[in-house]
């Protein structure tokens, strides 16, 4: 199943100068939480190359790294990105090398991050979110405090100081984050094509409960949109804005998984298929519509003059997009001592571990001359993920 369609089309994105044969790079980061190191990896080795993205869109901690890297100059970029995860890992820099010091192993790792996790779950993150005391149970209903277990206002302190919104909002990168409303249930992005983003847009966008407050925008309230959909590659795919398109998807779930023996493994399980992102859905509909559009084009260029200039022959016309499409995913595939916790275990070696992974992957699908190679044929789509598994025929889904 693929995921649900935004609540409205995006708008065109207009072309903009990129280091590579695309007129547009396009930056999709998932939600993960503390996995998002991996996508800060993973930007380090494209802004080496000078892969920048001209169109840079996040769900949840991806929201927050889009912010980092569009709020930034490019120079100053992949430095903010490890000020905030280094601030976030700060608390509990210690763990798992002071336990793995004494004890070697996968179980023994697996424990240490356990630690860790509890450590984040007793005490918060640093720069992100602090246990709210008294608990949520004896907070006045109706408050953020009885509807949530933790504060983010460190949150708003810490994006405020790493990102530029001011930038942001020069629109010299598009810039879109998904988030949830909660009234209604429908999905909504935030863009800097038609909206003024603040730091409130991004906290929306990752307010996951019941773990942190609905974030207010302009009178309604928002949660994180990793609830509906975990991927903001439906918005992207949805601008049809004639532009050769290289959209670099960085996932932090990976859909494809092996059956679980217990049930710890049962819950890393559950989380993988509910946040994965179902990109072979979403792509196989998005070949059908180029393969339709192309149709359009080519009958569109067989009518007479007469018929061209009709109506129904302009409205065709608007439903067409002769632009290619390289689309490249690169989907974190985590150790099995991470565990169900894996995505707020906000340990430094964690951390570096993640940060790591991402910078290894993306070298190595950037190797690859198909990556940047712009198709031939017209309307094409291209898919490639150079991480699966021998044997794996589709690591997304």
């Amino acid at each position: 199943m693929s995921n649900p369609p935004p609540e409205s089309a995006a708008r065109p994105e207009a072309a903009k100068p990129s280091a590579t044969a695309f007129e547009s790079v396009v930056l999709v980061l998932q939600g993960g939480g503390a996995l998002g190191a991996y996508q800060a990896g993973v930007y380090e080795a494209l802004a080496e190359r000078g892969i920048e993205p001209t169109w840079i869109s996040g769900i949840s901690i991806g929201a927050i790294n889009s912010a980092i890297i569009a709020g930034n100059p490019a120079a100053d970029r992949v430095a903010k990105l490890r000020s905030f995860w280094e601030l976030v890992s700060a608390g509990t820099a210690a763990w798992p090398g002071l336990w793995t010091e004494i004890w070697s192993g996968d179980a023994a790792r697996g424990i240490a991050n356990q630690f860790a996790a509890g450590g984040v779950a007793m005490n918060g993150v640093a720069g992100f979110f602090t246990p709210r005391y008294p608990p949520p149970p004896f907070q006045p209903n109706g408050t953020p405090a009885a509807t949530s277990w933790y504060d983010t206002a460190e949150l708003r302190a810490t994006l405020e100081r790493l990102v530029d919104f001011d930038r942001i909002n020069a629109a010299q990168i598009r810039f879109s984050v998904g988030a949830v409303n909660v009234r209604t249930g429908n999905f909504a992005y935030f863009d800097n094509a038609k909206d003024k983003i603040r730091p409130a847009h991004v906290m929306a966008s990752g307010a996951l409960p019941p773990a942190f407050p609905a974030v207010e925008i302009d009178g309604e309230f928002y949660w994180d949109g990793g609830m509906v959909s975990n991927t903001p590659l439906d918005w992207v795919l949805s601008s049809r804005s004639d532009l050769d398109t290289l959209v670099l998807q960085i996932d932090l779930w990976s859909a494809r998984g092996a059956l679980p023996r217990d049930l710890t493994e049962v819950a890393v399980r559950m989380k993988e298929i509910q946040y994965s992102s179902r990109t072979r859905a979403a792509t196989d509909d998005f070949r059908r519509a180029q393969k339709l559009r192309e149709a359009i084009n080519d009958l569109l260029g067989e009518l007479p003059p007469e018929l061209a200039v009709t109506p129904l022959a302009k409205r065709l016309a608007k439903e067409s997009d002769p632009a290619v499409y390289n689309i490249v995913q690169l989907i974190y595939r985590s150790p099995t001592y991470e565990g169900q916790s894996k995505d707020f275990e906000f340990s430094r070696q964690t951390m570096e571990e993640h940060w790591r992974a991402g910078y290894r992957d993306a070298v190595k699908t950037l190797a690859q001359p198909q990556v940047l190679k712009r198709p031939d044929s017209p309307s094409a789509v291209h898919v490639f993920d150079f991480l699966r598994a021998p044997g794996e025929r589709d690591a997304s889904g």
